[in-house]
């Protein structure tokens, strides 16, 4: 009795170990394995205190979490403070903040990375289909109301024999989309309530119309695209190729949409249209006017192919290149790292980035060490305030490496992040450590919206 006293004493103990904050569990690398145990299905947030972007996150996270545990629901919410877990951090590569990732099943050699919104509805649809079937079955009109009435959007797909054809593109669809729930009925009351008389997709939202209809044919691509013609709210479709949006620049959770847009409050109002198909490109009217007729030119010439991206630079310092690491701006960038007789090592940073700030006293080392090369460079860029066409970043620190010659090749570099591994890298010519640009296995982030975005 008393070794199985002490023993039970010991597994609440470790249970112990997991504390929460709001409903979220905090987890550090002596905790992490058993919370992997408890808790099968856990989506993990990796974060570093000082991030702005984590601490905007912080209020949704925790109500995500409290939404789940209210609902009994067995998937859990956790933290990891990686700037003191940095071993944990490193094991699951985490290069930018927050990382987000889910453990499904208890797994914890391959989570997968979150891929949908930042708010709590987002979160939690997401896990759901993570953990469940794409679309839930709806046998009673109780259930469609309320799948209705608990979200902004919702999709209901109506079908009397839910093994046809056009119930599989349904389902197909719905496992491709992250931030809305979808339902499946052949209830014939929840038909009637609805007023549907034959089989199809109802969209219903909470906005504009209140309720569109799906008429076409039932195909996954079909269907994507009526989703997402429908879904957003306040969007007006102002030509088949750009839609327009009004953000009210005075409310303050819309600052974090201007920043990502590379505006400032004081900047407005202002117009921008947007691209986000392959790489997210900006264009800027040459009028600040802001008038139907110039609106209307400036969407004009955007369909003509006749604007230039909109790239932001910061003015070139006068002691740019008097220090052993020279200082790029989106001015002067091409004109050093494209010269044909120059090999040219550029760190893209953020000022706010820790892992940036980490690599500085390195980077100025290596700077140092070639200061007095006649055909080696190294170089810094702070890429939240300058934008270049030919180099698009991703992450940072972002290390990329422009050999010399006139075919302005650049040379992703994947090494490690020491003097030692910088000075190899170098020496081989841009070779050990690096490879060809887009050949960082890079993972896909879940955002497809390739419509362009008229910004006002």
């Amino acid at each position: 009795m008393l070794k199985l006293f002490l023993l039970c004493t010991l597994a609440v103990l470790s249970r112990a170990d997991i504390g929460e904050e709001d409903d979220v569990l905090v987890l550090k690398k002596s905790n992490f394995e058993e919370a992997l145990k408890a808790h099968p299905n856990i989506l993990v947030e990796f974060y570093a205190p000082w991030c702005g972007h984590c601490k905007a996150l912080v209020p949704e996270y925790a109500k995500a979490a409290s939404m789940l545990k209210a609902e009994g629901s067995e998937i859990r919410l956790a933290k990891v403070d990686a700037t003191e877990e940095a071993d944990l951090a490193q094991e699951y590569g985490v290069r930018g903040y927050p990382t987000i990732k889910f453990f499904k099943g208890g797994d914890k050699e391959s989570p997968k990375e979150y891929s949908a919104g930042r708010q709590a509805d987002d979160i939690v649809n997401w896990l759901k289909k993570r953990t469940g079937p794409a679309a839930s079955t709806l046998g009673e009109v109780a259930e469609a109301e309320s799948m209705i009435a608990d979200n902004e959007v919702a999709v209901i797909g109506f079908f009397k024999d839910v093994e046809s054809e056009g119930a599989k593109a349904f389902l197909n669809a719905a496992e491709a989309i992250d931030d809305v729930p979808f339902g499946i009925t052949s209830n014939d009351a929840v038909y009637s309530k609805f007023e549907v008389s034959k089989d199809g997709v109802v969209l219903f939202k909470k906005f504009d119309e209140g309720r569109n209809t799906f008429d076409g044919e039932l195909s996954k691509t079909d269907l994507l695209a009526f989703i997402k013609a429908n879904q957003l709210p306040l969007v007006i479709e102002f030509t088949e190729q750009i839609l327009f949006i009004f953000i009210d620049s005075e409310v303050d959770d819309n600052q974090r949409i201007l920043e990502f847009f590379g505006l400032k409050k004081e900047e407005c109002p202002a117009i921008r249209l947007i691209t986000l198909e392959d790489e997210m490109t900006k264009y800027r009217p040459e009028s600040e006017a802001i008038t139907a007729d110039n609106i209307v030119a400036f969407c004009t010439l955007f369909t003509e192919g006749k604007l230039k991206p909109h790239l932001m630079s910061q003015d070139i310092p006068e002691d740019w290149d008097k220090n052993p690491v020279r200082v790029l701006v989106g001015k002067n960038f091409e004109e050093v790292v494209f010269d044909p007789k120059k090999n040219v090592f550029v760190e893209f940073y953020a000022p706010w980035c820790g892992h940036c700030k980490q690599l500085d006293p390195i980077w100025t080392k290596l700077g140092e060490k070639y200061l007095d090369s006649a055909d080696i460079v190294v170089a810094k860029m702070d890429s939240t305030a300058n934008e270049i066409e030919t180099v698009k970043v991703h992450s940072f620190p972002t290390l990329k490496f422009f050999p010399a010659g006139d075919e302005h090749k650049v040379v992703d570099y994947n090494g490690e992040r020491t003097l030692e591994g910088f000075t190899k890298f170098l020496e081989s010519g841009g070779k050990d450590g690096g490879a060809p640009a887009g050949e960082e296995g890079e993972e896909d982030d879940g955002i497809d919206v390739s419509t362009p975005l008229g910004l006002v």
